[in-house]
């Protein structure tokens, strides 16, 4: 057994993926020809080459008009099935997934309870279906208003435990720090919600601090500009703050020239949290099973190093601490299974 293989094979957990930025061309066109939504291309083919990422407008154009073709709480349920089936396929036994209920409202009217309402269909009909859990990360887009902010952290709060897991805060980095939303974040996690917002990715270690100040973040989205302020890099080794790492995502967007130059063994030399994600995976043309063994390829990682990163997550995630040993046990024996199984 080769070292891809067993990497695709092995029990994995995914911390940072987007529900509306994993949409598959394949569902997107089923989506817009259910909705009569206009698409710039109608087969599959034109829409794979038209998500490949250009630059950052051309991404945002992308998500929105992904986002603009779901009409119906059954939309929802679709896309949320389809991802989930993806996800099973991958060996990604939970997923912690981040979405934007406010732009989606915004752009379809649908209301926050049918939008939770499907998701939580498709959460249950995964389980059952491919016995692979989700946990829901609503997020604020950072360019919104406070007020827009504080929506979103109401409707989470209302929900939390019902279908809502954590409080997150996506989208363009520069100009809207974290201190921005303040207000959201203190009235979300005064309810209990644990704080897990994107920073340190399009802008540096000042809006690490800020999400780690202001938002009392206790994972940080990205995050791998931390290394350019040593004092940071030792507050989140201190702390052992889990870092959600997108390679694919950050080559893409520009933060670094390119997957093989990324800091991602600098980030693990310096003892510091790692786990690796798919961001937005179709858009950047990855999976996180992909992001596993270009990882592995890129610098030499043995299989493990890999494990080690896959239980990472796994001891990251939102899930209950009784089924976190439970599932540790699980990979544990998977790893051992699959190692003898194929002389590795």
């Amino acid at each position: 057994m080769s070292l891809q293989t067993y990497l695709r094979a092995m029990p994995k957990v995914e911390l940072h993926v987007h529900m509306e930025g994993a949409i598959q061309p394949e569902t997107l066109l089923t989506l817009a020809r259910r909705n009569a939504k206009p698409l710039p291309f109608d087969t599959v083919e034109g829409l794979r080459e038209w998500y490949r990422f250009e630059d950052f407008p051309h991404f945002v154009d992308v998500y929105v008009a992904i986002s603009n073709c779901l009409t119906t709480a059954d939309d929802i349920e679709l896309i949320a099935r389809e991802f989930l089936a993806g996800q099973a396929a991958q060996n990604i036994v939970h997923s912690e997934v981040t979405y934007t209920p406010y732009t989606v409202w915004q752009l379809t009217g649908i209301p926050f309870a049918d939008q939770i309402a499907a998701l939580n269909r498709a959460r249950a009909w995964a389980l059952e279906a491919h016995g692979v859990s989700m946990a829901l990360v609503t997020d604020i887009a950072r360019e919104v208003t406070v007020e827009k902010g504080l929506v979103t952290a109401d409707w989470a709060i209302e929900y939390f435990g019902r279908g809502v897991d954590a409080f997150g805060l996506g989208g363009y980095e520069v100009g809207h720090p974290p201190e921005k939303h303040t207000a959201p974040y203190a009235r979300a996690r005064a309810a209990g919600l644990p704080s897990v917002p994107h920073a340190g990715e399009t802008e540096g270690p000042a809006s690490i601090w800020g999400a780690l100040r202001e938002l009392k973040a206790q994972r940080i989205g990205h995050g791998v500009r931390c290394l350019e302020d040593p004092v940071l890099v030792n507050e989140l080794r201190a702390r052992q703050i889990p870092l959600e790492v997108c390679p694919s995502s950050n080559a893409c967007l520009g933060v670094v020239e390119s997957f093989a130059a990324h800091p991602l063994p600098r980030l693990i030399d310096e003892g510091l949290y790692v786990t690796i994600n798919s961001d937005d995976p179709p858009l950047f043309d990855t999976t996180l099973n992909d992001e596993y063994v270009r990882s592995a390829q890129a610098f030499g990682f043995d299989a493990a190093t890999m494990e080690q990163l896959s239980l990472n997550a796994l001891r990251a995630s939102l899930l209950p601490v009784r089924k976190r040993h439970e599932l540790e046990r699980r990979f544990l024996r998977d790893f051992a299974r699959l190692r003898a199984a194929h002389g590795m």
